[in-house]
């Protein structure tokens, strides 16, 4: 790699970690193109010299937010009984924490919109749809009768019930839940969810 090369990839990694930073401490709200240039040494117009467009510079710093939820939920798996209904239990809980711990990383993964007409890179709705791994392996076993694209909803409707607890008990309004409360109730959630699912497979 030639030292210009090397410098422009120095600087574009920078960019999103500073990017990064910007986005955990105040939201989408805090990510000024202007103060990140400042931040690393170059021109404001600089930036697009590094990422495309705001979309990109955005999708990046989600796509190290992704990598970091991978691991969590990776872990949880390994963390307890093999058995795939507490399995799903860890990894939804798991989810519970990495979004409290994360907050405004992980609602920037939900509330970027692409700029009209623009759609959503084929690598980040890969890498968004990878993580799905997590909930379809333990339901393939639990559901062995379903087909993979019977099980593909069953995993997003699944997440869908975790991620709208998680998204109302994280507000920081009336309805905020303390996050004792929310694991607790994200795990009887999860476990009244397989219980129905298996039940109906008896």
């Amino acid at each position: 790699m030639s030292k210009a090369l090397e410098r422009r990839a120095k600087l574009r990694e920078a960019l999103i970690e500073a990017a990064e930073r910007a986005i955990a401490a105040k939201g989408l709200g805090g990510l000024k193109t202007r103060e990140l240039a400042q931040e690393i040494g170059i021109a404001n117009g600089g930036v697009y010299n590094l990422v495309e467009d705001v979309d990109e510079l955005i999708l990046r710093v989600g796509s190290r937010t992704l990598a970091r939820l991978d691991a969590s939920l990776s872990l949880a798996e390994i963390r307890g009984a093999a058995a795939p209904r507490e399995m799903l239990v860890r990894i939804a809980v798991a989810y519970c924490d990495f979004a409290a711990d994360n907050l405004e990383l992980w609602r920037a993964l939900f509330e970027h919109r692409m700029q009209p007409g623009k759609p959503v890179p084929e690598w980040a709705i890969t890498e968004q749809m990878e993580l799905f791994r997590h909930i379809y392996k333990p339901l393939a076993t639990l559901l062995p009768q379903r087909s993979p694209a019977q099980l593909g909803v069953t995993a997003r409707s699944l997440f869908s019930a975790v991620h709208g607890m998680v998204a109302l008990g994280l507000e920081h309004k009336l309805i905020a839940v303390p996050i004792g409360a929310l694991r607790s109730e994200i795990s009887t959630l999860t476990r009244a969810m397989v219980d129905g699912l298996t039940a109906t497979k008896a």
